[in-house]
């Protein structure tokens, strides 16, 4: 993970949080609750939980950058040692509040930690004709390679909206009702979207496509789609290293051949290489798919983002079978 480079700056960081969690009571001095989330993407979550009866805010909501390689600022860091509740993705991805939360005195809602727990399996009810046993696939598959991207596993998303609702009913009693029903509200839309991951795999299941790096790897699996993309290739893309000359051809013939109906493509992870892949795909008429790992310019909802990416995904598939 691209985390794991960036050691000696996290160190210097987490010295920083420590010291602003010594000098900072949490809360925002009354008595509404503050939420702390890494992202936007997790601060969408949050934010559809809490409505107007709590304070959220996101460290990170870059639209272009990388969220792997973000260092929090001085006053970034006050704002998460100020928190009542941290949500935070976990798996190294945000490391800078893996180490805050060591120290700090908020509720803590992990949501890799999530993919390990007993409680994981709340939201994995059927989706329309998308089975149990489909995603208990899914997770075996895609936990045991340990990837980080957990804001694409619709059940894990679910989950810490649940979780989120009970952290925030525990800081405030008086609206615990109404953050359980916003969170039953945004579970029920997190089904819709199953629903149409489902949809994709009766009609899709089994297609090969590729990706640039593993940032949709739980959807894809889902999605009864397999990433076709050489590991080596998509783990050094991850990893921010360049791919050896080997895995760099096995992609480009992948894509060349059209081995890959779809390219899905990271737009917040992007390098010569992997522009190169995408001159390929364009040149071989392989449809390509831009995911994201924030939330695009204009787009405050979770559900409306990953819609949109899902029925991306649908047509483009659809086209290149048709």
């Amino acid at each position: 993970m691209r985390k794991t480079l960036l050691a000696a700056a996290g160190a210097l960081s987490t010295a920083v949080l420590l010291l602003a969690g010594c000098s900072s009571d949490s809360g925002n001095g009354d008595d509404t609750p503050t939420v702390v989330t890494s992202t936007n993407v997790w601060g969408a979550v949050a934010s559809a939980v809490a409505g107007d009866k709590a304070t959220v805010t996101s460290v990170y909501t870059n639209t272009e950058g990388d969220p792997h390689e973000f260092e929090p600022s001085a006053a970034d860091t006050a704002t998460i040692a100020d928190a009542d509740i941290l949500v935070m993705n976990g798996g190294h991805y945000d490391a800078y509040m893996e180490q805050a939360a060591k120290s700090s005195g908020a509720t803590v809602v992990d949501a890799y930690a999530l993919t390990r727990s007993d409680d994981h399996d709340a939201h994995d009810h059927d989706a329309n004709d998308h089975s149990a046993d489909d995603h208990a696939d899914h997770a075996e598959h895609d936990h045991g390679d340990e990837n980080e991207h957990v804001f694409y596993d619709l059940p894990v998303v679910a989950d810490v909206a649940d979780k989120v609702a009970d952290a925030l009913a525990e800081q405030d009693p008086a609206n615990a009702e109404t953050y359980r029903a916003n969170a039953k509200t945004f579970t029920t839309g997190i089904d819709e979207l199953r629903g149409e991951v489902a949809g994709i795999r009766k009609a899709h299941d089994g297609t090969k496509v590729a990706q640039t790096e593993p940032l949709a790897g739980y959807l894809l699996t889902e999605a009864g789609l397999i990433d076709a993309a050489p590991a080596g290739f998509t783990q050094a893309v991850e990893e921010g290293q360049s791919p050896s000359a080997a895995d760099r051809a096995a992609m480009q013939d992948l894509l060349a051949s059209r081995g890959a109906a779809v390219l899905i493509y990271n737009v917040q992870a992007v390098d010569l290489v992997t522009q190169a892949m995408l001159d390929v795909a364009k040149s071989a008429k392989v449809p390509v798919v831009e995911f994201t790992e924030t939330l695009p310019d204009g787009v405050t909802d979770y559900l409306v983002w990953q819609r949109a990416q899902i029925d991306a995904l649908a047509a483009a598939l659809d086209a290149e079978k048709a």
